[in-house]
């Protein structure tokens, strides 16, 4: 009985891994096939291989500077939402003042509110501060996330004090004992923290699309959206693109699946 109860087991896993794993197999498939060439499902297994769409689209188009918009994009906000969502979560976690009270609460409300209302306004100041169309609109307005505030100061809520407590006495200032004690026990809920920002900034499309008109800025969401023509669509270069854009994400999960699993287990754990 147990023999089969695990053949069914494994069976329904197998199914539900060749759903999710088909769409991308399909996307490189269609990638390394010529030019042209009909999608249709027969097509993927008779036509040949070939990676002249990966070198058309670096040799007649702006992929690379695409890809190092989003790159660049994607590092900065994720590093300043590590240090500043943390900076911020220790001091409401560990301090019972009645502003960082406050300064919670306004966070929770922020969670409140969908990110789309803010669309509007959000063109409106930056174009008032003169950073439109820059690296600078992409960065600054997520550079603290506020689901990353609420995250690490769950988990700082669950460390003993008393570490930190014993560094006071030795002479440890308050920032040696922040970053050479508490950060790296919240390791786990800061490489969560990292994927999720690093993950959300890379396939964002509504607001760089709305704050950005030019190629040396424009990230790779954007630029693939608008490859595809109004009468038909290149599948092979639009795949390739999406390819490009699909890959680091990869060996950004395939790196750091060991903290993204740990970081989700540690609420688990009974202290």
């Amino acid at each position: 009985m147990k023999i089969i109860r695990k053949l069914i087991r494994y069976s329904m896993l197998l199914l539900i891994l060749a759903v999710m794993i088909f769409p991308l197999l399909w996307m490189f498939r269609v990638s390394l096939m010529e030019s042209g060439n009909s999608v249709a499902f027969e097509n993927l297994f008779t036509s040949s291989f070939s990676f002249q769409n990966y070198l058309d689209l670096f040799a007649t188009s702006k992929i690379g500077q695409y890809l190092f918009n989003s790159v660049l994009v994607g590092l900065v906000v994720t590093v300043g939402n590590i240090i500043f969502c943390f900076m911020t979560a220790y001091t409401i976690a560990r301090y019972d003042y009645i502003v960082n009270k406050l300064l919670f609460i306004s966070v929770i409300l922020i969670l409140m509110i969908p990110i789309h209302i803010i669309i509007i306004p959000m063109y409106l100041l930056m174009v008032k501060f003169g950073i439109y169309d820059s690296y600078f609109a992409l960065i600054l307005p997520w550079l603290v996330n506020p689901i990353g505030i609420f995250l690490v100061k769950q988990y700082i809520e669950a460390i003993p004090p008393s570490m930190e407590e014993a560094a006071r006495i030795d002479g440890a200032g308050e920032m040696r004992i922040l970053f050479r004690i508490v950060m790296p026990l919240c390791k786990p809920v800061l490489a969560v923290l990292a994927i999720q920002v690093f993950f959300t900034n890379w396939n964002s499309f509504l607001f760089p699309f709305i704050l950005t008109q030019s190629d040396s800025v424009r990230t790779l969401p954007v630029a693939l959206a608008l490859m595809q023509g109004h009468q038909a669509i290149d599948w092979q270069h639009l795949m390739a693109g999406s390819a490009i854009a699909v890959i680091p994400v990869l060996i950004v999960f395939i790196i750091m699946q060991k903290q993204i699993v740990s970081g989700i287990t540690a609420g688990g754990i009974k202290q």
